[in-house]
């Protein structure tokens, strides 16, 4: 997170506004979805969607990435593609008898890792690396990724056949999990009249969609969000929650303490972007869902039960003393 720009107040509030504005001309409805987005790259972190085909996942990654005035690259994870298809490779050039780098998909500011749970583990784990340090290794090397980096990644939760569920280090480093639902009756209205009207969601340019953020902009947000106060309750109160996800017998593994840091810094974007210079436990409660639903991982007693991770979590949250 970049701190060592100028702190002004209002900047990620603005911001926020900019960007729904210019996503909202492509996408009708799931502003609960942008909002995450938002958030998430506020507090420089990645995104998994979860849901049906169709609803817009796609088209509000590369929304968001065109408000940003910064590359987007789509990769169609499939059963055969291999690590090096990802991250590059190092290739040796006959004319000048040298090996040079030739650089994968990842070297982008958003990458949209398309149905990421249809490609086996050895490929999934070639973005561990580049998810938690913004770097990758080509045969031994070190290369950083550019500043933003972004992963979106998406998956079908209905359809299981030919797919690879995502190992826990993977999810793990998902900053939230966003579940995206069909759009209301008047949404999708409106979105059928935006097609009638001629809009193609793949040329966004052309439908007056325009880049709203520069990179210093994006660095001015980020330092406001360093900015907002946490007081000690409150920190208290986002490590119960944490703690009693472990805790819980309904479960085999609970929240780890990268959530705690994912929770704490989603809440500080939140506040953020509501005009806010403090985290209120009502913003913890909000983000707790989306950014522990994923961490956890239920027993197969509670799983015949029906139970729910987001089940577990909302217990969570009715039990623990909210701080005054």
């Amino acid at each position: 997170m970049t701190t060592n720009t100028a702190y002004t107040p209002g900047t990620v509030e603005r911001l926020a506004q900019a960007v729904r504005a210019e996503i909202g001309k492509a996408v009708k409805g799931q502003d609960a979805i942008i909002d995450g987005l938002l958030i998430c790259l506020l507090a420089d972190g990645h995104t998994l969607l979860e849901g049906v085909p169709g609803t817009a996942k796609t088209l509000m990654a590369k929304a968001l990435a065109h408000t940003l005035s910064c590359p987007f690259t789509r990769v169609q994870f499939t059963p055969d593609l291999m690590p090096s298809d990802i991250i590059g490779t190092t290739v040796y050039d006959m004319k000048s008898a040298e090996f040079f780098v030739k650089q994968g998909p990842i070297f982008t500011a958003v990458l949209l890792a398309d149905e990421i749970n249809r490609t086996p583990p050895k490929t999934q784990a070639a973005l561990l690396q580049a998810m938690e340090e913004h770097r990758v290794s080509i045969d031994g090397v070190d290369h950083v990724l550019p500043v933003p980096f972004m992963v979106i990644a998406t998956q079908n939760p209905i359809e299981y056949e030919g797919t690879y569920p995502l190992p826990e280090a993977q999810l793990d480093r998902f900053m939230m999990k966003l579940k995206v639902d069909y759009p209301s009756g008047d949404e999708e209205l409106a979105m059928l009249r935006l097609h009638q009207q001629g809009f193609d969601p793949h040329v966004l340019a052309a439908s007056d969609v325009r880049p709203v953020i520069t990179p210093e902009g994006l660095a001015a947000a980020r330092a406001e969000v360093a900015h907002i106060t946490v007081e000690e309750g409150v920190l208290q109160y986002l490590v119960a929650i944490v703690t009693a996800t472990r805790a819980a017998h309904q479960v085999t593994l609970g929240a780890s303490p990268r959530a705690s840091v994912a929770l704490l810094r989603c809440s500080r974007a939140m506040a953020a972007l509501e005009g806010r210079t403090f985290i209120t436990p009502d913003d913890v409660k909000l983000i707790a869902r989306p950014v522990l639903r994923h961490r956890i991982i239920l027993n197969p007693e509670a799983e015949l039960e029906g139970l729910t991770t987001d089940q577990l979590i909302e217990s969570v949250l009715s039990s623990v003393p909210v701080p005054r």
